[in-house]
């Protein structure tokens, strides 16, 4: 079953205009020249006409496009259960790699609770390893693409998000736009919500969250965000869909007709 939708509230395209005084009235200039000015000048201005199609999409990164190694492949890395791994690591060292606040140095340095070294570059080839697309996601983001919405990552991520893009070329679909190793903040901090907000420069029921756990989600519904709860690829496309997100694969067929010379 899909997830409850609230009605939709926001417009499916957004216009905006920039404009700028075309002529001064105390010109000298004769009748014709200014006319020539008024026509110029607006075809100038026409051009800045720029047509922002709604909602913007933000997409949480990990569990909700790409498979999350933490869970799996690093407690096997360090030949720990993940119980294990979680009673020796620092409590707060990978909250604050995730902001930005130390650099990998230090994560190596803090990153047990007794001190004890690691092979740092063996653990990053290990998480690289894992990283890989959530099966169908891939699909759906670029018939998103496609479709001309705007999309960003909105994702609670160290300096490593660079390693994903490197592997799985992200940037195809969406951009890395707020990353909490950039922002400074995680989820589900009020302010990190408000943040993204006031830098898309639009209302916040103008953009739809998606994230696999749910203490984001509800973030982002108390932000006035739409929020989404990631299961799989099909639900999610249930989801948007239900809220008026279009899925119009003809592009999609077109390229497959020109790459097989139908």
């Amino acid at each position: 079953m899909a997830a409850l939708i609230p009605p939709l509230s926001f417009r499916p395209t957004q216009t905006i205009t920039l404009s700028f005084p075309l002529i001064y009235r105390s010109s000298p200039k004769s009748f014709a020249t200014k006319m020539a000015f008024h026509v110029t000048a607006a075809a100038a201005s026409a051009s800045t006409i720029t047509t922002r199609k709604l909602p913007v999409l933000l997409f949480d990164i990990m569990d909700t496009i790409v498979r999350d190694p933490f869970y799996h492949d690093i407690p096997a890395f360090f030949g720990m259960s993940m119980k294990e791994l979680l009673d020796c690591k620092h409590p707060t060292a990978w909250i604050e790699f995730e902001k930005g606040l130390i650099d990998e140095m230090e994560l190596e340095r803090i990153f047990f609770k007794d001190g004890r070294q690691f092979d740092l570059e063996g653990l990053k080839s290990c998480v690289r390893q894992g990283y890989s697309y959530i099966e169908g996601v891939e699909e759906l983001l670029s018939t998103l693409k496609d479709n001309g919405y705007e999309m960003h990552a909105f994702t609670n991520y160290p300096i490593w998000y660079k390693m994903i893009e490197d592997k799985l070329k992200i940037s195809s679909y969406l951009s890395w736009t707020f990353c909490s190793c950039i922002m400074g903040k995680r989820k589900p901090d009020p302010l990190f919500y408000s943040e993204v907000i006031k830098y898309l420069d639009t209302e916040p029921h103008n953009c739809v969250f998606i994230d696999d756990r749910m203490k984001n989600v509800e973030a982002a519904k108390e932000a006035g965000i739409i929020g989404l709860q990631f299961k799989n690829a099909d639900l999610l496309k249930q989801d948007l869909s239900l809220l008026g997100i279009k899925f119009d694969n003809k592009n999609m067929k077109n390229k497959f007709q020109q790459t097989h010379g139908l």
